[in-house]
């Protein structure tokens, strides 16, 4: 473990191996920690770098307006990379198709895992799915007291209830139980959503400068591959569909039985596929 400073603000990462690099980005409900397994593999054949965006896990609270992708490419230029492959799960994804489009000639692969895209609105009916799982945990004069940052303190069995909701709903999926998933691996994602919603509930408010990306998909230059549990929420698969559909030659692996967050629930099988589409990363990088 890590920090490193990128214009003034702490970022909690780690890095290993050497070779072609490649930046694994985290899924909004998570931290650089649901990047173990593939961290740790991919680092035999390349150089690795997770980290944490602002306000999740290690890194410094979200102030102001913030630009995730251009965080990235900041970090990328600290760290002397000019060029790298990017792995994106969930809105790690939106901010890899974000950086691929502001500077295409950084980006040698793209890998989105149950990506989302920057600006784009959920579709019913996930959104009100979503909107009624998270209103059974927590009232919604409680919840909104906690978004606007009012409430006099955060009670903890709040900051659990809405996290198991968002799990249940989104790393599980809308049609599955907990009883369907390894509860190891559940504990896991629960302890980070939590992490996620406890800074997000008492962190500094802030805003997000959003690229248009959900209109330029098919500027994508970056070789890409598309991951998708079977499993997730309908808006996302229907997210996975374009991206294929829309990203010129992009290439896809649907995976069944399987949630929002693949390389925690199926680590083997997303850590070889993410091998296969970096195998020929170092004749990208020095074409």
């Amino acid at each position: 473990m890590g920090m490193i400073e990128v214009d003034g603000v702490r970022f909690g990462y780690d890095e290993a191996g050497e070779g072609s690099p490649v930046v694994l980005l985290h899924a909004g409900l998570a931290d650089r920690r649901m990047w173990d397994h593939q961290f740790a593999a991919l680092a035999e054949h390349h150089r690795v770098i997770r980290y944490d965006r602002r306000g999740h896990g290690d890194s410094q609270a979200a102030e102001g307006t913030v630009s995730h992708h251009r965080d990235l490419l900041a970090l990328m230029s600290v760290l002397g990379i000019d060029r790298a492959a990017l792995a994106g799960s969930s809105m790690g994804g939106a901010y890899a198709l974000d950086a691929a489009l502001a500077a295409p000639e950084r980006v040698t692969r793209v890998v989105l895992i149950g990506a989302g895209l920057s600006g784009h609105e959920w579709p019913e009916p996930m959104a009100s799915e979503s909107r009624e799982a998270m209103l059974a945990a927590v009232p919604w004069e409680k919840l909104k007291r906690y978004q606007d940052h009012s409430a006099e303190r955060v009670d903890e069995a709040d900051v659990h209830a809405i996290a198991d909701a968002n799990v249940r709903y989104l790393v599980v999926g809308p049609h599955r139980t907990r009883a369907d998933v390894d509860q190891d691996f559940y504990a896991r994602a629960l302890e980070m959503c939590e992490g996620v919603y406890r800074r997000e509930w008492t962190d500094p408010k802030w805003t997000e400068d959003l690229p248009g990306t959900r209109h330029r998909l098919g500027e994508i230059t970056a070789p890409t591959l598309v991951i998708i549990g079977r499993e997730d929420g309908s808006g996302l698969l229907e997210l996975a569909d374009m991206f294929e559909r829309e990203i010129p030659g992009a290439a896809r692996l649907d995976l069944p039985g399987t949630g929002h967050l693949p390389p925690m629930e199926r680590p083997a099988e997303v850590t070889e596929a993410l091998r296969s589409w970096f195998r020929d990363q170092e004749a990208d990088v020095t074409r």
